[in-house]
């Protein structure tokens, strides 16, 4: 049966169970340990980084090059694909920012092809990777690092600190303080009702911040349900053996909409918020 580690066969729970736990290390009493961080919240899942960061590299490096070997007489494969990605995120961004920023597009860009790289790692069969990894002496080997929670919501937190960032930036700290405390419902600041208006300042409040706590945690929970669900299913469609090979192209056909799909809302969501974060009204 497929999942044999060297350890005699696998029983589909141990299977299942390999497949979805991580490469960790933490500090126990001052020392650092491999795969003994259960329950232990500073544990490190160094797969995870270690596949984002080399998909963020090579993002880097195929962009970059061909930037670099941009011409305009006949551009190559690799140049009219770069074009078609840029063209594509920058009128996307167009037709959704309304502010004015340098930074937006780019980072559209980035959050595209990144998070699209990332979630394509779900299309290796899943005993490739890992059964490598254990040739080399490698116990757990995670590739999707969108299926790793701390991934995804490391970048919506980034996004949060861009949302208060520009927040800030456009409407000044008053501004950012006026859009938690006066909205939805405009307290009365004069007249008889104005008794009741530190109550509604402070339903407001709490409103709004859990308004605003929940686009990060909605943008990491979407992005790592979704392609966990996926490589969840081809996990189980490997423990089907010779039998997995049309069932797992069939559904890598689907999935590759939801690749695609899920780096899309992930990127679009994010100008949305910073282009609400922008406007000044």
């Amino acid at each position: 049966m497929a999942g044999e580690s060297g350890h005699g066969p696998q029983t589909s729970g141990e299977y299942i169970a390999h497949h979805l736990q991580n490469l960790q290390v933490c500090n126990v009493d001052g020392q650092w340990v491999w795969n003994q961080c259960a329950g232990n919240p500073m544990a490190l899942n160094v797969d995870s980084m270690f596949f984002s960061v080399v998909l963020g590299l090579i993002f880097a490096w195929v962009f970059g090059r061909a930037a670099k070997k941009a011409s305009k007489g006949k551009p190559g494969k690799m140049q009219a694909f770069v074009e078609i990605v840029v063209d594509f995120i920058d009128s996307s961004v167009k037709d959704t920012f309304h502010g004015k920023s340098d930074l937006i597009a780019p980072l559209a860009l980035t959050i595209f092809v990144w998070v699209f790289f990332m979630n394509l790692m779900d299309l290796i069969p899943v005993d490739w990777l890992p059964e490598a990894g254990l040739l080399l002496g490698i116990p757990y080997l995670k590739v999707v690092p969108t299926t790793d929670v701390n991934i995804t919501f490391g970048m919506s937190i980034a996004v949060f600190f861009l949302i208060i960032f520009y927040t800030v930036k456009n409407k000044g700290i008053g501004g950012f303080i006026a859009e938690l405390t006066l909205h939805p419902i405009a307290p009365p600041l004069r007249g008889p009702g104005i008794a009741a208006a530190p109550f509604i300042i402070a339903f407001n409040f709490i409103l709004e911040s859990v308004a605003l706590l929940a686009k990060p945690l909605s943008l990491s929970l979407r992005l790592f349900g979704n392609m966990f669900a996926g490589e969840l299913i081809f996990i189980l469609i490997a423990l089907l053996g010779l039998w997995q090979l049309p069932l797992h192209f069939a559904w890598a056909v689907f999935h590759i909409l939801i690749v695609t799909l899920q780096a899309f809302i992930f990127m679009m969501l994010t100008v949305v918020y910073l282009s609400l974060a922008s406007e000044k009204h």
